[in-house]
């Protein structure tokens, strides 16, 4: 048997830089993505020349979504699980002042069971109506939490890779959270041991996978990175991930950055991550940077810092509507597609205040291209798609599986109905388009993101499966 979804298919084509994706965005207006019966592509392209049933006995169920679009689901490669509810809290002041008064202690509420059990479900449903399909999720300090967490997206069917947010020195606010150095060690390994690739038994065929979870360099200390490191050695073969922030908040002397360098006595943030964490950038231990680390927001990164990033595979959360929320700037997107860095979108729910990955993308044209001088570029359409979606298969190191509609991938998709938003609907239908066919491509797809929203994701699918809440 076979199913196949009648649509406009976008999406981004192979395995393409994010410079090279405008020559791989893909537009089927006629289209058909026909599904094997383990949700597998076999697939993608005109719906009068898609392949005829094998035999007189096959079954091809048939999908006919009319004029609605069929686009990969988005990735979401930084998202705060304990922050659902913190969505536009007030805190006064940038990130630090914003964590104490308001952050540290709501996570601490998920300290009771009932509260992280509501909260997981939640966050669950708001993912499938955002059409998040795959997710770096920052996890909760309480295990019970993030065993509902995986529960909850176990039952729903997407695709997951979180970890316990790790803090073993804070503030007053933060006590709730904190663990000894041991028990940070000890909690994480067991997590892996009990979560990871848990409900296929095999990575390569797990939607359900563990991160190691570090908050940032100023909640832990030299023995937690040592023993983070530790851990990570012993556990990178396993397809274990690494998830963490970094050169978020740049105020100048009390920021983020300068805290940290002046704290860990180190040349640069990122030399925290990478094992050298003793005073002079010395290394300490086993570093937690490679091709399954994400790295949030990166905005105030070195030449070094991002050319180190590069060599070691290393990929960034970019968090464009977080970082307006809390003045963190900009991070410069020439300079760092530049260094090679595979660059995936994230909400970073609650900092930023938009669930919808393409909201994420709309910010992320507007920032760019105000960007001061020769800097400031204008994303193309089909760069903000990858972004959004094969970018962040690729941070996630499952490029192979998911991530656009090449055959052989993982069927991972959003039915749009531009008829359930009228705002988008009219657009789309009413906006002027060139008489030249790619640039009128583009400037569908662009008018399709900038006006997309929750309501016009009509359908959720991973795997060729439809989730529901």
């Amino acid at each position: 048997m076979t199913t196949t979804h009648l649509g406009q298919i976008f999406h981004v084509a192979g395995r393409p830089a994010v410079t090279e994706a405008a020559d791989a965005l893909t537009w089927i207006p006629d289209g058909a993505l026909v599904l094997d019966d383990t949700g597998g592509i076999v697939y993608c392209g005109q719906r009068d020349s898609r392949p005829a049933m094998d035999s007189p006995d096959a079954v091809e169920e048939i999908h006919d979504h009319g004029d609605g679009y069929l686009i990969p689901g988005f990735v979401d490669a930084h998202i705060h699980f304990p922050q659902t509810y913190s969505v536009d809290a007030y805190g006064g002041g940038q990130l630090l002042e914003w964590l104490e008064t308001c952050i540290f202690p709501a996570e601490a509420r998920l300290a009771d069971p009932g509260f992280a059990q509501q909260i997981a479900r939640d966050f669950t449903q708001r993912r499938i109506t955002a059409g998040t399909t795959a997710a770096m999720v920052f996890g909760s300090a309480f295990p019970h939490a993030q065993d509902a967490l995986f529960e909850e997206t176990r039952r729903a069917g997407l695709r997951l890779v979180s970890g316990r947010g790790i803090q073993t020195t804070g503030g007053p606010s933060a006590s709730p959270l904190l663990t000894s150095e041991q028990q940070a060690i000890d909690l994480t390994a067991d997590e892996i041991d009990r979560w990871h690739a848990a409900d296929s038994g095999d990575v390569s065929s797990a939607l359900l996978h563990v991160a190691i979870v570090p908050r940032f360099s100023l909640s832990v200390t030299t023995q937690t990175l040592a023993g983070l490191g530790e851990l990570y050695d012993d556990v990178r073969d396993r397809g274990v991930y690494v998830h963490t922030h970094l050169n978020e908040n740049n105020r100048p002397g009390d920021g983020e950055i300068d805290l940290v360098k002046r704290s860990f006595e180190v040349d640069s943030y990122l030399d925290t991550y990478d094992g050298r964490f003793l005073p002079g950038s010395r290394t300490g231990g086993a570093g937690l940077l490679g091709r399954r680390t994400v790295m949030a927001h990166a905005v105030h990164c070195t030449d070094r810092e991002l050319a180190r990033m590069g060599e070691t595979g290393t990929s960034i959360a970019h968090c464009p509507v977080s970082q307006l929320f809390l003045g963190s700037g900009t991070m410069p997107w020439r300079r760092t597609v530049a260094a090679g860095i595979t660059i995936a979108a994230g909400t970073d729910i609650g900092a930023g205040d938009e669930w919808l990955i393409s909201r994420v993308l709309s910010d992320a044209f507007k920032v760019h291209l105000t960007e001061p001088g020769p800097a400031g570029v204008a994303m193309h359409p089909a760069e903000m798609l990858f972004t959004g979606t094969l970018a962040g298969a690729r941070a996630l190191d499952m490029e192979d599986r998911f991530g656009n509609f090449d055959v052989g991938k993982e069927a991972d998709f959003l039915v749009i109905d531009p008829e359930r938003w009228p705002p988008l609907e009219s657009v789309l239908r009413q906006g002027i388009r060139s008489d030249n066919p790619i640039t009128a491509r583009d400037q569908t797809l662009f008018a399709l993101l900038m006006g997309l929203r929750e309501p016009a994701i009509a359908e959720v699918y991973v795997r060729g499966r439809r989730v529901s809440s």
